[in-house]
């Protein structure tokens, strides 16, 4: 079985990464590309780039800056945000990108999600899900959808996604640790491997989402101390979690 896995998220907005808490009051943290390689030579497993602000603008996605960041990172990297087509999945793949992250397009428009899993490969496809107590929301967790987690996860599994990362609006930002009921739920309910996302604050919190979930997304606790991964990676093996040496 696969080591789970741990993900610095860098949601970028601006060309600066930045993060709030329950996706509001954003501060800028740093450079993407300088920060994607400082986790990369800290030992990240892969590295999640989310445009948090393409949807909400109407913007194209970031080619220009996936460029960049393969030119100084070494390991896997997912992109997300303004995503529409199969054309822009595959314009982030042939810039370096190795998975495309999709959530308010396929919303909008489910049959997207099948439609990148005939061009790029399931295993190129990962649906985003942001999640507040239960219900699915979209454009940056601004627009209720009607939809449960659970119901939307089985759905985007059903239509060809390889991965599901899944987002707690009202854990995010809050070191205050993971909502394990959701994530629990929505990994009973398939197949895929499910990132767990918002809300970590401590080893702790982390070792309990990868009791369930098989990736723990990593962010306001690293992004001030990138150095903090290696740390991190040390306090999990000690509690019993079996992450890969860095």
């Amino acid at each position: 079985m696969p080591l789970p896995r741990l993900i610095p998220c860098l949601d970028v907005a601006g060309d600066r990464v930045v993060k709030g808490v329950r996706f509001r009051n954003l501060r800028d943290v740093g450079d993407p590309v300088e920060l994607g390689a400082a986790y990369s030579a800290a030992g990240a497993d892969e590295l999640v780039f989310l445009d948090v602000a393409a949807t909400i603008e109407g913007r194209s996605t970031l080619v220009g800056l996936v460029r960049r960041v393969a030119e100084r990172v070494a390991i896997p990297f997912t992109v997300g945000g303004g995503v529409r087509s199969a054309n822009d999945a595959e314009a982030l793949l042939a810039a370096g990108a190795d998975k495309v992250a999709v959530n308010s397009a396929a919303l909008e428009r489910p049959e997207l999600v099948d439609e990148l899993r005939a061009r790029i490969g399931a295993q190129a496809v990962v649906v985003a899900i942001d999640v507040t107590a239960g219900e699915v929301r979209s454009r940056a967790g601004s627009a209720e959808t009607g939809r449960t987690a659970v119901e939307w996860a089985r759905e985007v599994e059903s239509r060809g996604a390889g991965e599901i990362l899944l987002t707690s609006i009202d854990a995010d930002g809050t070191r205050a640790g993971y909502d394990l009921d959701v994530t629990a739920a929505v990994a009973a309910a398939v197949d895929l491997p499910v990132i767990a996302s918002g809300g970590a604050g401590s080893a702790q919190h982390v070792a309990a989402a990868l009791e369930i979930a098989q990736a723990a997304l990593l962010a306001s606790i690293l992004h001030d101390e990138p150095a903090r991964l290696r740390v991190l990676r040390g306090e999990l093996r000690d509690l019993g979690v079996p992450v890969r040496c860095s």
